[in-house]
């Protein structure tokens, strides 16, 4: 589907910005936005083209599934935790061999996660919602909660900024097996009321404080597991515009995707060795590999509690570094006990798609640059590779820090340096005229003078040359320095205007890092209230190749 950006979308509130520009995507995400063309071997379709999207809900509606029982597992995970009539009926959609999904995900990050699971779970909405109009087949957006994690350090905290623009963190420590297996199996304890009492000191109070605090002490209960508080909190904050969450951890999915798990164990290393020839052939043509596999790895965990590692060596299967499993026993296993395995992030997409009815995944860059490196796989399963599409990107900024940056036309990304250079320029454009000029036109005077007495003084002496370049360099050293006096006390006259850059810098930029990768959308939340959810699916652009910077 074409996403030409809208030229009201360019409004006051809403500036776009060419992905190109910002130091921090790499040059396949770049690629994939804006010269296709370069990457097509390795994908599927252009997520620009409307015949792809059409040709990929053709493949993931011909392909065969057991929608009904997927809609059962869906109904009774909504069930549990009392998703919203919306979310069930998008569900229950599914049961319709014409619907497709548009799914993305993410971990099961504290109170949300950064702005960008937000993000993403807006735009696989949007997306949807554009698949049903454009390409004329029902869409549900699903969220993939990735709960067979076990790195409890990638969910265990969030990140807020305090009254001062400062980052706070707000962590849950170490509840019982956390860290040891899936984050699935780690349930809350008591100190999930205390980490919310934290997180409403360290957040600025506004008026919707008191029910954003309400709202995640509903969410988040001790006995809850990680991943279903995470999965009833988004419903909450999405359920009603139909997202459908789903918990990847689910046993009773297992079934659905056995035969996914026994063809990986019947060719063992084969997704490994496909992986490493698409990595190697992105470095090839310049990008760079994201996932690099020990070439005897079985792309499945084996579950017993904790998650462990698949080998094959001299054609037998280890689990973790010495369990010895015979070939028979395992394969037999992936059959009768299918909930005894996991797949690693290359085979991941595959039971992703097997299960659902995918015409696009919504991916972040990184995701991106893996999934480059999975078409051989996909077609090794016979399952159909959707579309991708990059989530939507975004800065949000308050109306001050949105005015700072229109008034003195600063490129965001200017912002993310920790040194003041750009706080720099800027004061020199401040600067009177008659200062500026008086400054070039001495630098200019000195160098024309000093340039004629080097040409000069060999007639007299040779040695003398050098003498006059060091004077030349002196005289321009002490210019260079008096013009940086008269910008710090620039800084120290204009007081206000470096609040303003070391405020928006702190909410753009935290810790030099962008935004939405480390402040957690509660803050948002927090600022904005509810309203914020509705604002971000009305206002946010899905178009590829473009950072939004949003004035909420």
């Amino acid at each position: 589907m074409p996403t030409d950006i809208d030229p009201q979308a360019a409004s006051s509130r809403q500036q776009p910005v060419d992905i190109r520009r910002l130091p921090w995507v790499r040059r396949l995400a770049a690629d994939y936005a804006y010269d296709f063309r370069r990457l097509a071997r390795f994908f599927s379709g252009d997520p620009a083209d409307l015949a792809a999207w059409r040709a990929a809900a053709e493949r993931a509606q011909r392909h065969p599934r057991d929608r009904e029982a997927l809609v059962r597992i869906l109904s009774a995970q909504q069930g549990r935790r009392e998703a919203p009539a919306e979310a069930r009926a998008a569900a229950a959609t599914l049961a319709d061999p014409r619907t497709v999904a548009v799914v993305t995900g993410q971990q099961a990050g504290l109170f949300g996660g950064p702005l960008f699971t937000l993000l993403k779970a807006v735009t696989a909405v949007k997306v949807a919602a554009r698949v049903t109009a454009e390409v004329g087949v029902p869409a549900v957006a699903i969220f993939w909660i990735d709960a067979e994690d076990h790195d409890w350090n990638e969910v265990n905290a969030c990140r807020v900024l305090d009254a001062d623009m400062q980052p706070q963190t707000v962590s849950l420590g170490t509840p019982l097996g956390a860290g040891e297996g899936p984050v699935a199996s780690v349930r809350l304890d008591p100190a999930i009321f205390a980490a919310i009492e934290i997180l409403k000191g360290a957040l600025p109070p506004t008026e919707f404080s008191d029910e954003l605090a309400l709202q995640l002490n509903g969410a988040y209960q001790p006995g809850f597991g990680m991943a279903d508080a995470f999965g009833r909190w988004l419903e909450l904050l999405l359920g009603r515009l139909g997202l459908v969450v789903y918990d990847a951890a689910d046993a009773a999915s297992k079934p659905l995707v056995a035969g996914v798990f026994r063809r990986e164990l019947e060719s063992p290393g084969e997704s490994t060795r496909l992986a490493l020839e698409a990595g190697q052939a992105l470095a090839e043509h310049g990008y760079h590999a994201q996932v690099v596999p020990h070439a005897d790895n079985v792309s499945l965990f084996r579950l017993e509690g904790v998650r462990r590692t698949i080998h094959v060596r001299d054609g037998q299967f280890v689990i973790g570094d010495t369990e010895v499993v015979p070939r028979g026993t395992l394969l037999a296993e992936a059959e009768s006990e299918p909930a005894c395995f996991s797949p690693n992030v290359l085979l991941r997409p595959v039971v992703q798609d097997t299960l659902f009815p995918t015409v696009c995944y919504v991916a972040g860059p990184n995701e991106l640059a893996y999934l480059a490196q999975l078409k051989a796989i996909y077609d090794h399963f016979g399952v159909p590779e959707p579309l991708f599409v990059p989530r939507a990107t975004a800065t949000l900024l308050d109306s001050a820090g949105a005015r700072f940056l229109s008034r003195y036309d600063l490129p965001i990304e200017s912002l993310q340096p920790s040194d003041e250079a750009a706080l720099n320029r800027l004061l020199e454009t401040q600067l009177p005229a008659s200062v500026e000029a008086a400054l070039r036109e001495a630098a200019s005077a000195v160098e024309d003078r000093m340039q004629r007495l080097i040409e000069a003084v060999p007639a007299i002496d040779p040695t003398l040359e050098r003498a006059a370049r060091s004077a030349l360099g002196r005289m321009q050293h002490d210019l260079q320095t008096l013009h940086d006096k008269i910008i710090g006390a620039a800084k120290r006259r204009d007081e206000t205007l470096r609040r303003q850059y070391a405020r928006t810098r702190a909410l753009a930029f935290p810790d030099g890092q962008p935004q939405e990768r480390t402040v957690g959308f509660v803050y948002f939340l927090n600022r904005y209230g509810p309203a914020l959810v509705d604002r971000l699916h009305d206002d946010l652009p899905i178009d590829m190749g473009t950072h939004w910077v949003l004035s909420i």
